[in-house]
């Protein structure tokens, strides 16, 4: 690893992953199903993990995460686990009386190869609920795939073409962003005039107001009847190819709903081409408030450009969020020499390194399915001036002495995040104030440095 002595990084063992830069496909799903209004995740596997799974999404939005787990023992292990998630289906709806419960796999149950479509079939599911399915082993993929497996799924098992002609509204697949950014994604589709359905929808149950009582199915998330009519929609916009796309697609073939795969909307070139896709095939034009939001971008990027202009930088996290930060920091004038992500996918190399050439900017470090011990080694051998990242960046950051802003899943050592949008305009300019108040800090404290060198 680190060698405190030369302080240089050792080198590691071929086809090893160390630190790895993303978790495990149940943490997307759950997520994912919690989007859905009055819906229970199920942890197809042993207690272990919907723990940990429960765990990481609360410490990330600091608010209460509902699931529940089939349980497994040595014997599930060994006859399958068909009977305990037939008891759970059965116990989950008497006891907390969910309309929908959203059925994610784990390793264990995987291996053993579980029939979950069949055991489905044959539990006792009250008249009126549902339960659907998505499949997401660990070993494959990372939480972004989960998030996307579990999305396909619910618009797979509900979504229905109903009418001959499409309705005037669009579907909105967000990808794997904070309550916040779904927030903003809706008010800007409202204000362009656009009837939507936005699936999933955590706002309003993981930002939830404190109310005093507990209630374990807040009032947020995508009723089951809007899933339903996303099959009428006229088109889908899929926000992130990686964790949307397949929903959008799905669509697509289940029920003729016309699919369009954006770059999530971060910064002033994503969310130029989200506004115009509304535009161009619902009829509507530009709204004057967004116009005035995206002249305050431009003027605050004119007014700033010399805090950030020329910095070098590296970028880690979800491929969706990196593939929009690195987007939005070329039009900043800033330089990505580091770009990694956990999620495997050579189109993650293939589009980063075409928006870098388009820039002019040669020898980055671009890598999918890469883990921040080799995102280490890159900063040791050529140093960047920013990074920018999840909580699990702050010890590089420590170690090189590097100005860290945090963005991205999870960050377990800051408050209030998930709140507030990094998508839009208005997150556009709050990612712009979070850099440029992270170079100026350090600026201040070397300035500081050397004052007090010459007063000594």
């Amino acid at each position: 690893m680190l060698d405190a002595t030369t302080k240089e990084m050792k080198p590691r063992l071929s086809g090893g992953v160390i630190n790895p830069a993303k978790t495990c496909q149940p943490i997307g799903a759950m997520y994912a199903a919690l989007g859905i209004h009055k819906c229970l995740p199920h942890s197809h596997g042993s207690q272990g993990c919907c723990s940990y799974h429960r765990m990481h999404l609360t410490r990330h939005f600091r608010d209460p995460v509902m699931a529940s787990t089939s349980s497994f023992t040595e014997g599930a292990s060994v006859f399958g686990g068909g009977a305990n998630l037939k008891t759970a289906i059965k116990n989950v709806f008497t006891i907390y009386n969910p309309d929908i419960m959203a059925v994610h796999t784990t390793c264990l149950s995987e291996t053993i190869g579980d029939d979950i479509p069949t055991i489905i079939k044959q539990s006792e599911v009250p008249d009126g609920k549902l339960v659907i399915h998505a499949s997401t082993p660990s070993y494959v993929g990372s939480h972004i795939t989960g998030f996307s497996n579990m999305v396909k799924g619910a618009v797979t098992y509900l979504a229905e073409a109903t009418m001959e002609e499409k309705k005037e509204q669009v579907n909105i697949i967000p990808g794997f962003v904070n309550p916040g950014d779904m927030r903003e994604i809706k008010r800007m589709a409202k204000v362009m005039g656009v009837k939507n359905i936005v699936l999933p929808d955590t706002s309003g149950v993981l930002d939830s107001p404190m109310t005093g009582e507990f209630d374990m199915f807040p009032k947020g998330g995508t009723k089951i009847a809007e899933i339903v009519d996303t099959g009428n929609s006229k088109m889908s916009i899929a926000l992130g190819s990686f964790a949307s796309s397949d929903a959008a697609y799905a669509l697509e073939r289940k029920c003729k709903v016309k699919p369009a795969v954006l770059k999530t909307p971060i910064g002033i070139k994503a969310t130029d081409e989200f506004l115009m896709t509304l535009s161009s095939n619902f009829g509507k034009e530009v709204a004057k408030e967004l116009e005035e939001e995206r002249g305050q971008l431009v003027d605050i990027m004119t007014d700033t450009h010399f805090h950030f202009h020329g910095k070098k930088v590296a970028v880690f996290g979800d491929p969706d969020i990196v593939i929009g930060l690195t987007e939005y920091l070329l039009s900043l004038g800033m330089i990505p020499v580091h770009v990694l992500t956990g999620t495997p996918g050579s189109k993650f190399e293939t589009e980063i390194k075409e928006m870098l050439a388009r820039a002019g900017i040669e020898g980055s470090n671009v890598k999918a399915a890469g883990d921040l011990y080799t995102f280490h080694q890159w900063i040791k051998n050529q140093p960047a001036d920013l990074m920018i990242g999840n909580t699990y960046g702050k010890y590089i950051a420590r170690a090189e002495d590097i100005p860290f802003v945090r963005v991205g899943f999870p960050i377990l050592d800051r408050s209030v995040h998930s709140y507030m949008p990094i998508v839009g305009y208005k997150g556009a300019m709050r990612l712009l104030e979070m850099i440029s108040n992270a170079l100026l800090d350090r600026k201040d404290r070397d300035s500081a440095d050397e004052d007090f060198e010459l007063v000594m």
